[in-house]
């Protein structure tokens, strides 16, 4: 009897492997915002320091553009990725169709390419689309998340909270992304500051720190003798109430009280990491989520001393500094960790770090600090270019071999 081989990881590219599950194509399209998005305000950065390129005016303020692209197009698309694979199986329901998340895929591709078009080409209709498309793409995955929580909810099963945490950050975005569509159609300035606001602290911090509370305890678990998980409940309604305050108090611009919230939040996200630490003898790619999250009680160490020094002399000394050490440090080390992860899993292959990944992990941390310090050297506009150049160094391989993998069937030879 003849048997079939299975399919080899060297197989051709295809790109109707996208459509097989909601992390190919998902995970395909923010791999590519990576590169793109960074490549964008690389190119905006030389402008602004050295006036060589000569990008077109008339668009909307590249700054906010980059707040928005990093926010809504760069990193969802691994969120909206991860969610929809384990939303059904947090719930015990059958995988999403491609009918569920196809159209996701398609709407933040085409939402940040056309944004993106739009900046380059000072064409702002094409901004204007690439928001709109986002919002649709968006919308819509939101819409499929809700039928799970509400499929759950009518087997009498859960609820699952995790779920409901991770639905309601998702939520707050869609507000955000309407915020940010506002002004290109005549609304003020402000809604820009409050959708860029909602991002950070209403929409990636809490889906990042409900994933980590979910599956870093999990990770440890299946792989150290003796581990014991730990993830009260409490924490995801503590995250909740601190993140949201914090929110409040920026929004209200009220700079010189967020540094008794964000103190709590710094030791407590410290002792929750202390808790969490695996101190028995893990592998790279389990290590790497504990060194990644290191980076939240740091940014909200940062925070905390930016606003005391705020309230003894109105000075905010350092200047967007916390912002980044969450943006790069932790929400960049934690995608890698966490995206090399399912890839390798979900691939067929060894559940390890590759090289890519410990390059791209390593040269993250120095693009965090570079970027930090970029706040208070004399020639700002010149660190944060070596910092945007490091950060496409570190992702270029990483995002190359990731995107051959979602374009290859699994190495394995078994479907997903």
């Amino acid at each position: 009897m003849k048997t079939t081989a299975p399919p080899a990881a060297t197989d051709g590219l295809s790109f109707a492997q996208l459509a097989i599950k909601p992390h190919r194509i998902l995970f395909f399209v923010g791999a590519l915002n990576v590169l793109l998005a960074m490549s964008w305000w690389l190119l905006w950065l030389i402008d602004a320091r050295w006036h060589a390129i000569h990008l077109p005016t008339g668009t909307p303020f590249g700054g906010w553009i980059h707040a928005f692209v990093m926010q809504y197009q760069l990193f969802p698309p691994f969120m909206f990725g991860f969610l929809m694979t384990t939303f059904p199986r947090w719930m015990g329901f059958p995988d999403l169709k491609r009918a569920h998340y196809l159209p996701v895929g398609l709407g933040l591709l085409g939402g940040q390419v056309f944004v993106i078009a739009g900046m380059l080409s000072g064409i702002v209709h094409l901004v204007h689309l690439g928001v709109v498309l986002s919002i649709l793409g968006w919308g819509y995955g939101l819409i499929q998340l809700l039928r799970v929580l509400l499929a759950e909810r009518r087997a009498g099963k859960g609820p699952t909270w995790h779920a409901w945490s991770c639905f309601t950050a998702l939520a707050f975005g869609l507000i955000g992304l309407l915020l940010m569509a506002a002004p290109l159609h005549g609304a003020g300035p402000w809604t820009v500051f409050v959708s860029i606001k909602l991002g950070s602290f209403a929409v990636l911090l809490p889906i990042y720190a409900t994933v980590a509370h979910r599956m870093f305890p999990f990770f440890a678990g299946n792989v150290i003798a003796g581990y014991r998980m730990w993830r009260p409940m409490g924490l995801l309604v503590a995250l909740w109430a601190l993140l949201l305050t914090h929110l409040a108090l920026e929004l209200l611009h009220a700079n010189a009280w967020m540094w008794p919230v964000d103190a709590v939040l710094a030791l407590g996200s410290a002792f929750v990491l202390y808790r969490w630490w695996p101190r028995g003898k893990s592998p790279g790619i389990l290590w790497v989520l504990f060194a990644g999250f290191c980076w939240l009680p740091i940014g909200f160490a940062l925070f905390a001393v930016q606003s005391a020094i705020y309230a003894a002399g109105g000075e905010f000394l350092l200047g967007r500094g916390p912002q980044h050490a969450i943006y790069i440090g932790f929400f960049g080390s934690l995608l890698v960790a966490m995206v090399t992860r399912v890839t390798q899993g979900h691939s067929g292959r060894p559940i390890e770090m590759p090289p890519t990944g410990w390059f791209a992990f390593a040269l993250l941390q120095l693009v965090a600090v570079t970027r930090i310090a970029a706040e208070a050297a004399p020639d700002t506009y010149f660190w944060q270019v070596i910092a945007a150049s490091g950060w496409l160094i570190a992702f270029l391989p990483w995002a190359l071999r990731s995107l051959s993998i979602y374009l290859r069937p699994r190495a394995d030879g078994k479907p997903g």
